[in-house]
This record gives structure tokens, C-alpha cells and sequence, in this order.
């Protein structure tokens, strides 16, 4: 949809009741948000409102009374509130606090009172453990600088100002389970923070402007918190990469890196770099000549992106949504973990209507607005880079070395006897807490439960008495595949109860899932229990693995009053089976210090 129409199509959006959209479109996933903030916040609903329905997902807002953020963040949690807060501030929440008249270290103590405030308040609402809370820097308007007649006093204003919005990003750090939107690079943009009449007459001292592209950034942390964050860039060559036609120009003949759009092609491709180097899997679908596609990224002084950036470089004549379909296949990642840019209307458009779960970014003719098109809707954002995340591309190019030896074998059971896989089972150490807490937000097929877990509730779930959070690590011949999956377990009296199970999609079907569930039960046994249980909550995504506890022995037992959604499975350890043959396990769980929470 034109972003011109978002607003109006917010405003449509905003007056259906959420559960007539549910019960007439029941496959929709409903977003439960609490809207507070120091001002009035109801004008932020339509414009997320919007933003969330244009990935697939309903709104279902809470607002919160007019300038009852503190009291709201501090009061204790309720069972059925939404896990995820914004609490919208503005300037006014320092402003209010300054008598007339004012000077600068009037406005520098109440910026400190009030940042201590909103310290002991989110510290507050994070020890409740209800969820996630965004926050956001708060735009100084030049309404207020220029009440100040002396320039020595602004600029002075304006550090103070700048202390006060680094004080709200700290609290990110401090606190895992919060997230800070900086709206300065918003209004750098040239987005509006401000407008005298909406902000006099009706409180609201964000414009509305400035509330969309908020809503915008709010929708992504949305999408990371769902574990919808995209993994791949699949990007077109001619046009997109470089200006002119390979096949007529030849590899001297493309604009890279000389004049103003070769230079601007060369920026676009550096954007693409960052972005790789943290993790984002590259790969090419361009209808090329390989040989000259292969000469053009290895020889052209210009290039960036040379060959080695991709995992994947099909150049072939072959329809784009077949190749990204090729690329899908071999990665072993489902579609919708994609992103594709071309600049062609064509092929955006039929790629889009073929596999509409891929995100399609069209890139027009002018190479200087490539790199804003590609970011303008965060596809990648993540809550935490890791280690893992930045070793990723490595780790998929190694894949292709495993894939080349699959095909030199006779046998899949060949296959994997040749692979020489190691599993280790053990307690995850503190920089691991991340990673295992990424593995919850963004797997999606062998994810048992579905539950998204933060760093801070992986961290406390660890803590909590009879309860054990379990790290799958996986190495081959080929390389170390590194921390891969994770089970959540708890003791029940004499039952040893596997709440969730997470696994890359990049180790599936090589027997480390049979092997882990091996271990959780020659534990439980040697451990004194009686009996396992398993939980399966049903997904969109995880249907392919529903049968998964009753394909390894367990019977099912039916659901659970507190758990409606969930089926139970029970392994009464009368029989069990070994790992796998073919790889090797070392499994520690380390004892459980209580029999139940």
C-alpha cells in the first residue's frame, strides 16, 4: 500500500472491533499492546494500527489514561494484561515539572528528577516480569530553545537535553526486556516532532507525523518480538547492483563506482556489506550470464560485494521466483525468512503474487534512493546481535561443502554416518543467554511451543527452582554449527516436564532432535522420575513437527485446563531408545535444586 494512504487506512482499521476481524478472519495473528505515555497517546493507534496490518498482524490496544505512565508502569502485574508496553514521553514530561520563569539548570534538575523517576519505574515494571516495554528519546522543540534569548544558554539547553536522552537509552542496557526507539533520526528526516494547535488544544505534544513513522519502528519491534525477522537478501544485478546491462555493456561497461551514480550504485553496495557483516544472508537472483556475473563480482575494481559475500549466486535464465525458491532449498530456510530487491516492476510483481511470502523491496531508477528503500521497514532488525549471528553467513557456506558431499554419497544413512556429528547438552554460561533467548524469537518450524522468550526471562527461567534451560550445541566434520537449539524443562514431583523445545531449522533431519530427546529421558530416569511429559502448542509453522513426542513413544494425554491450546504427551520410561548411532553425545544437565516452582 502507498504510504500516503497508511493514515487513512489506520483510521479505517482502528474502528473494527478486533475480535469481529478474529472471527471472520481467524488465522490472523492479534498483537495485545498497552498504549501510556506522559501526553495523550490515543493517536498512535491508527497509524500502528496500520503498520501492523501491513505484515500480517491485529492490533488489539489498551490506552491507558491521559498522564498515567508512572503510576501505570509501577502498579503490579495483572494475569490477563498485553506483554508488551509503549510508553510514549515527550517533552512536557520535564517541561511541566519548570516554573515560569525558567533558566537552564532549572530544566537540568528537572531532567534528572524525572529520569530517576522513569528509572525506578521501569525497573519496576521489569521485576513484575510484565514483558517488554518501548520507550522512546524525546524531541526538543525549537518552541522551547527559543524562549531562551541568549545562544550561550541554547547550546548549554541542548547538551542538557542530549544528557536526558542518553540517560532513557542507558536504560536499554540495564534492562534486557527494554527497547528505546530514537526519534532523532526521525526528525532529521525532516519529520514534523511538533504541532502548536493538536498539542494545546488536545495534549498531544507528538504530531501526527512524527506518531506514524514512531508506529513504524514500534511495528518492527513487533515483528522481532513475533520472531518475523527476516535472514536473507536476495538481490537483482543490472539495476540494482550496478547500473547498465551486463550482457551489453559487459563487466567494464556497468556503473560502479566512477561518477555520480556509479558512486551512488558503490554506496548502495556498502549498505548491503554492513548489513552482511552482521549476520543477513546475501545472495544473488539475476538473469545473467554466471561466467560474467562470476568475472564482474571477482575482477570490477568498483565492486564491494565481491563473490565470497554470497552464500548463493544463481545466474541463470531461470524465472526469479525458481531461483529464490533454489536459494530457499539449499539454505534450508523457509521463504518467508526472505527479502528480495529489483528494480524491475515486472519481476517485483511476480514475485510477489508466486510466493507472496517473501518481502518484495522495489528499488527504482535512481541508485541514491536504493540503500532508504532496503531500511525503510528494518527487516532485519534483531533485539541482540550475537556471536552466532555474525558467524552465520560462514556457517551456510560451510553447508554448501555438506550438501556437495550428500550428493557424493549413495545413501541418506551414508550420508549422515559420514558426517561425524557431535551434540553436546549442557547449561547455557551467561553470554550464551542471548543466543538462546534468539533461537525462541525467531525459529519457527521445529518450535514446539512457540513461546518468545526474552534474555531476561531465558536468564530467570534458568533460575527458578526444579527448572533447567538445556543448550544444544552441534558440531561435523565440517565445522562447528555452534549453539543451536535449546529445551526448557521442569520437575513436577516425580515428572520431568519438556515445556518447549527449539531447533535451528539449519540442523533438522541429521538425528540431533532424536538424540536430545534420548537424553532428556535417560536423565529423567536416572534422575528418580516416573514419567516425561511433552507440550505441543500448535503454529502456522510448526505443524510438520505436531507428531513429533508420539513418533519417539509418548502417548497423548489430552490438554491441560491452564493450557487449553496445548496437547499434552506423556513417556512412562519403561522403553527407551538410544541416540542415534551415527553421532556422538555428551549430555550434562546438572541437578535440578527443587522438586517444583
Amino acid at each position: 500500500m502507498p504510504r500516503q494512504l497508511l493514515p487513512s487506512a489506520g483510521q479505517l482499521l482502528a474502528r473494527l472491533d478486533p475480535k469481529e476481524v478474529r472471527r471472520h478472519v481467524p488465522d490472523v495473528p492479534a498483537v495485545p499492546v498497552a498504549v501510556t505515555g506522559h501526553s495523550t497517546v490515543g493517536p498512535v493507534v491508527a497509524p500502528l494500527t496500520a503498520e501492523l496490518a501491513r505484515h500480517g498482524l491485529l492490533l488489539e490496544a489498551a490506552v491507558a489514561p491521559y498522564g498515567a505512565y508512572l503510576q501505570d508502569l509501577m502498579r503490579p502485574a495483572r494475569a490477563d494484561e498485553p506483554r508488551l508496553t509503549l510508553c510514549l514521553l515527550d517533552a512536557h514530561a520535564v517541561f511541566d515539572e519548570v516554573t515560569v520563569p525558567w533558566r537552564v539548570p532549572d530544566v537540568e534538575a528537572a531532567a534528572r528528577t524525572r529520569l530517576a523517576l522513569l528509572a525506578g519505574a521501569v525497573r519496576a515494571h521489569q521485576e513484575a516480569g510484565r514483558g517488554l516495554l518501548v520507550l522512546n528519546t524525546v524531541p526538543l522543540h525549537r518552541h522551547l530553545t527559543h524562549q531562551l534569548v541568549d545562544l550561550r544558554s541554547r547550546a548549554r539547553l541542548g547538551a542538557v537535553w542530549r544528557n536526558f536522552n542518553a540517560g532513557l537509552l542507558d536504560l536499554a542496557e540495564e534492562h534486557p526486556g527494554v527497547v528505546v526507539v530514537d526519534l532523532d533520526p526521525l526528525t532529521a528526516e525532516g519529520v514534523p516532532a511538533y504541532e502548536p494547535r493538536t498539542a494545546q488544544y488536545a495534549r498531544a505534544r507528538l504530531s501526527e507525523p512524527l506518531l506514524a513513522a514512531y508506529a513504524r519502528e514500534a511495528a518492527h519491534v513487533v515483528r522481532a518480538r513475533l520472531g518475523r525477522t527476516r535472514k536473507v537478501l536476495v538481490l537483482d544485478l543490472d539495476g540494482t547492483l550496478w547500473g547498465g546491462v551486463l550482457g551489453e555493456a559487459g563487466p567494464d561497461g556497468v556503473e560502479l563506482g566512477a561518477g555520480l551514480r556509479g558512486e551512488a550504485f558503490q554506496e548502495f553496495q556498502r549498505t548491503v556489506r554492513q548489513l552482511g557483516s552482521q549476520g543477513v544472508l546475501l545472495a544473488v537472483s539475476s538473469k545473467n550470464d554466471d561466467a560474467l556475473v562470476r568475472e564482474t563480482l571477482t575482477g570490477h575494481p568498483g565492486m564491494v560485494l565481491r563473490e565470497d559475500a554470497f552464500v548463493r549466486v544463481n545466474a541463470n535464465w531461470k524465472a526469479k521466483h525458481d531461483n529464490l525458491r533454489d536459494i530457499a532449498d539449499r539454505l534450508g530456510l523457509g521463504l518467508d525468512s526472505f527479502v528480495f530487491v529489483d528494480d524491475s516492476l515486472f519481476e517485483c510483481g511476480l514475485v510477489a503474487d508466486r510466493l507472496p511470502e517473501v518481502a518484495v523491496v522495489r528499488v527504482d531508477a535512481e541508485p541514491a534512493l536504493h540503500a532508504p528503500a532496503l531500511l525503510a521497514d528494518g527487516w532485519f532488525d534483531l533485539f541482540e546481535l550475537t556471536e552466532a549471528d555474525v558467524e552465520r553467513a560462514g556457517r551456510y557456506r560451510t553447508e554448501a561443502l555438506r550438501q556437495e558431499f550428500r550428493e557424493d554419497t549413495g545413501s541418506y544413512q551414508e550420508y549422515l554416518d559420514g558426517l561425524g556429528i557431535e551434540v553436546t547438552l549442557r547449561p547455557p554460561d551467561d553470554s550464551e543467554l542471548a543466543r538462546v533467548s534468539q533461537l525462541t524469537l525467531r525459529t519457527n518450524q521445529f518450535h514446539l511451543a512457540t513461546e518468545r522468550l526474552q534474555t531476561a526471562q531465558v536468564a530467570e527461567w534458568a533460575e527458578r527452582p526444579g527448572h533447567h534451560v538445556i543448550a544444544v550445541r552441534a558440531r561435523d566434520r565440517f565445522g562447528d554449527h555452534g549453539l543451536v537449539g535449546a529445551l526448557f524443562l521442569r520437575r513436577d514431583h516425580d515428572t520431568l516436564r519438556v515445556d518447549n523445545f527449539v531447533l535451528s531449522c539449519r540442523v533438522f533431519s541429521r538425528g540431533i532432535e532424536d538424540a536430545c530427546l534420548a537424553a532428556v529421558l535417560a536423565f529423567a530416569r536416572d534422575t528418580g522420575a516416573a514419567a516425561v511429559t511433552g507440550r505441543y502448542l500448535p503454529s502456522p509453522r510448526n505443524t510438520a513437527f505436531a507428531a513429533f513426542y508420539a513418533d519417539h513413544g509418548f502417548a497423548v494425554t489430552g490438554t491441560d485446563p491452564d493450557d487449553p491450546d496445548a496437547v499434552f504427551f506423556r513417556h512412562d520410561l519403561t522403553a527407551l531408545t538410544p541416540a542415534p548411532a551415527h553421532l556422538r553425545l555428551d549430555a550434562a544437565f546438572g541437578p535440578f535444586d527443587g522438586d517444583r516452582a
